[in-house]
C-alpha cells in the first residue's frame, strides 16, 4: 500500500465480501488475502466474474478461475511441465478402488488434499499400511464435498529441504524464499508454525518457474511457483499460486516497489 501510494496511487484495504462496495470505483482490485475464498468457492467465483466487469482485476478472471481448481496441473503436465505426481480420485470412487489406487503409487507415505484449497486445509499425511488406508478413506470422504481429491506420494524432503517459491511479477522474477515446516510437520505455512527464509534462486529452480508460468494460458500480473524435491533430488511443481498468494515482502526490501510499478504499468486490455 505505501509503495502504491508514493506512486500517487490511493490504496484502500476492502473486504471482497463486502455488499455495500461499488467496486466500479476503483481502477484496479488487486487480490491480496482473500484467503477464505476456498470455503465459499462458488460465491467467490461470481463475485469475481461481477468485479471483472466493473474494473480490472489483478490477476485477470480467467486466471482466477482456472487457478481456484488444483486440476491446472493437469494441463501444466500436458504441456511438459514436471508436477508432483498426482492420481485424480473420484469423489465417489468406493473403497476397494480407493485401495487399490493407494496400492499402485508403491509408497509407504502418500498425502491426499481437496483440489479447491489453500493453507492446507483438508490435508492428510498417512502411512498406507490397512489401518492408514481406513484412515485416509475417512478422511477422502469427509473432505471430498462432490469434487476429485489428490492423492500423491508423501515426499519426505518437505520436513528437510522444505518447500522453495519464486515470486513473479508482470512474468519477471522478483525474489525467492525457502519454507520450512516445524519438526515432525508437513505445513509450510506460517499459520502452522513453519519458517521462511530469503532464498537464492537455482538455475534450475528459474528454469523450472519461467516453463511453469509459460504454460499458464494468459499472461498474470503476480505469480508464486511453489516447487519441492523429489525422492531423487528431482524438482517437481507443487503449485502455482496465481489468486491470492503470499509474497514474502519482508524478504525482499524493493519487492513491493516492483509489485505497485506492475500493477500501474499500463497495458492493452487485450493482454488480460
Amino acid at each position: 500500500a505505501e509503495a502504491l501510494r508514493a506512486r500517487g496511487a490511493e490504496a484502500r484495504f476492502v473486504p471482497w465480501q463486502d455488499p455495500q462496495v461499488d467496486w466500479s470505483e476503483f481502477s484496479h482490485v488487486l487480490l491480496r488475502s482473500t484467503w477464505d475464498y476456498h470455503l465459499k468457492s462458488e460465491a467467490f467465483a461470481t463475485w469475481i466474474d461481477e468485479v471483472a466487469a466493473k474494473t480490472r482485476l489483478i490477476n485477470p478472471a480467467p486466471v482466477v478461475h482456472w487457478n481456484r481448481d488444483k486440476s491446472y496441473l493437469r494441463a501444466l503436465e500436458s504441456r511438459g511441465v514436471p508436477v508432483v505426481p498426482t492420481t485424480w480420485i473420484d469423489p465417489e470412487l468406493p473403497a476397494a478402488a480407493f485401495d487399490d489406487a493407494l496400492r499402485k503409487l508403491e509408497v509407504e507415505r502418500a498425502f491426499l488434499k481437496p483440489v479447491v484449497g489453500a493453507n492446507a486445509d483438508g490435508t492428510l499425511r498417512f502411512e498406507t499400511d490397512e489401518a492408514g488406508r481406513a484412515e485416509a478413506f475417512t478422511h477422502f470422504r469427509r473432505y471430498a464435498g462432490g469434487r476429485p481429491m489428490m492423492l500423491q506420494p508423501y515426499l519426505q524432503s518437505v520436513e528437510s529441504w522444505g518447500e522453495v517459491s519464486t515470486i513473479h511479477f508482470d512474468g519477471v522474477f522478483s525474489h525467492a524464499v525457502r519454507k520450512l515446516p516445524r519438526a515432525g510437520d508437513y505445513r509450510v505455512q506460517d499459520d502452522h508454525g513453519a519458517s521462511d527464509a530469503a532464498h537464492r534462486a537455482e538455475q534450475a529452480e528459474l528454469a523450472l518457474a519461467v516453463q511453469a508460468l509459460r504454460a499458464v494460458p494468459w499472461p498474470t500480473t503476480v505469480a508464486r511457483v511453489d516447487m519441492m524435491r523429489g525422492p531423487h533430488g528431482e524438482l517437481w511443481i507443487g503449485e502455482l499460486e496465481l489468486i491470492e498468494p503470499s509474497l514474502f515482502f519482508r524478504h525482499d526490501a524493493s519487492a513491493a516497489d516492483r509489485l505497485a510499478d506492475a500493477v500501474l504499468a499500463p497495458r492493452d486490455d487485450a493482454r488480460d
